[in-house]
């Protein structure tokens, strides 16, 4: 099954019936966005980019990079050395990790285009074959590019705060103890997981907009 924004609102009322710290989002700020992204390597190039740093340094980065080669693609980005990718805002690591998976697409270790067809444990294994995706990125490709339902980001900390902030915890949950909070919310945890997003890149704003 794929979220589409209506099932997403659907599921988002389904939550919210049970879960009034979920309600009070909605309340707020209305139902969150689908947030779809699409699949292919750009998109997991982005997510690598995305890893541990700010969503706007990353898409500053992938700007400059689309600046540099034209289309994203394995062969534009294999077509750059490490010292040019340096210089578009790559670190050292991550450009070992964009080219290792450019590398996997070109030769068919990872087949992307077959993701869609495979079951979220099958498409975890297949990407995490990849030096540079661990549970997080597999997590999120899952959930925003597949757009499947029942999905958790694991070491999201974005996810961590808002989870702090709508539960009035004592301090930002650890992994462990945010999977344990998830598990009354299947099997639309991908829902949640929106919802929390969107009370945390809203929470900075006036209540009335």
């Amino acid at each position: 099954m794929q979220l589409t924004q209506a099932t997403l609102i659907t599921a988002a009322d389904i939550l919210a019936a049970q879960d009034p710290d979920l309600a009070a989002i909605i309340a707020r700020w209305g139902y969150p966005p689908l947030w779809p992204r699409e699949t292919g390597f750009p998109t997991l190039l982005k997510l690598i980019l995305e890893q541990q740093v700010s969503l706007a340094s990353a898409q500053a980065t992938y700007d400059r990079l689309q600046a540099r080669a034209g289309t994203i693609s394995p062969e534009s980005l294999l077509a750059l050395d490490g010292e040019s990718l340096r210089a578009v805002g790559f670190s050292r690591q991550k450009a070992r990790y964009g080219r290792l998976l450019a590398e996997a697409i070109r030769s068919g270790s990872l087949d992307i285009d077959s993701l869609p067809q495979l079951s979220d444990e099958k498409v975890r294994s297949e990407l995490q074959k990849i030096t540079g995706i661990g549970p997080w990125t597999a997590e999120v490709y899952l959930l925003m590019v597949l757009l499947r339902p029942d999905v958790w980001p694991w070491g999201d900390v974005a996810l961590a705060t808002a989870a702090m902030e709508v539960k009035d915890l004592p301090a930002r949950p650890t992994q462990a103890q945010l999977h344990a909070l998830a598990e009354p919310w299947r099997p639309w945890r991908a829902v949640a997981a929106r919802l929390l997003w969107h009370h945390y890149l809203n929470r900075s704003r006036p209540l009335n907009r």
